[in-house]
């Protein structure tokens, strides 16, 4: 099983992640994870920036495809509109939701004024993550469209008022039903 959950930046998604990865008893692979290489050593989006993302992701992929078939794995992303490059990357999430079913989906979500509280939060500078607060708002009021819409096995989880432990409980028990 593959659980992604796409959400824009400051929703929660690595504090549930974790909490969900030992729910399930999985393992979790965080975007950072897969990006951080790259923010540290290229220009954002530069070819160079692009190629490295792909590299380690292919790497991750890769060692996803090694574990055993009983072990969930949990991934965050934040994959949104038409951008060619973002398809790409959300086309090789479903190629190994694809090998490793089901694919299961959930778009975090959480009203503006929450998200603007937690994307300022002073943690997030370590992990290279965005702490704009007018990044929420822009992704709130110009909101594009989450990856994912179209999978059979989609939910949409606003976590404004929720515990990550509580999300984290409501996504495990909802795989469990697929």
């Amino acid at each position: 099983m593959i659980i992604v959950l796409n959400g824009y930046p400051g929703v929660g998604k690595l504090t549930i992640g974790r909490e969900l990865a030992s729910i399930v008893e999985g393992r979790l692979l965080d975007i950072h994870t897969v990006y951080n290489l790259a923010f540290a050593l290229t220009e954002f989006k530069s070819p160079e920036f692009i190629a490295t993302v792909e590299q380690v992701e292919a790497i991750a992929h890769d060692l996803i495809h090694k574990l055993p078939t009983h072990v969930p794995v949990v991934l965050t992303t934040v994959l949104a509109g038409e951008d060619p490059w973002g398809q790409a990357e959300w086309a090789r999430i479903v190629a190994l939701g694809q090998a490793r079913p089901p694919l299961c989906v959930v778009h975090v979500t959480c009203g503006l004024d929450e998200n603007m509280r937690r994307i300022q939060s002073v943690g997030r500078d370590a992990k290279r993550k965005p702490r704009d607060p007018d990044m929420a708002r822009r992704n709130q009021f110009g909101a594009k469209r989450l990856a994912g819409a179209d999978q059979p096995h989609l939910l949409e989880l606003d976590v404004t008022a929720m515990s990550p432990q509580r999300a984290a409980q409501a996504i495990a028990d909802w795989s469990r039903t697929i």
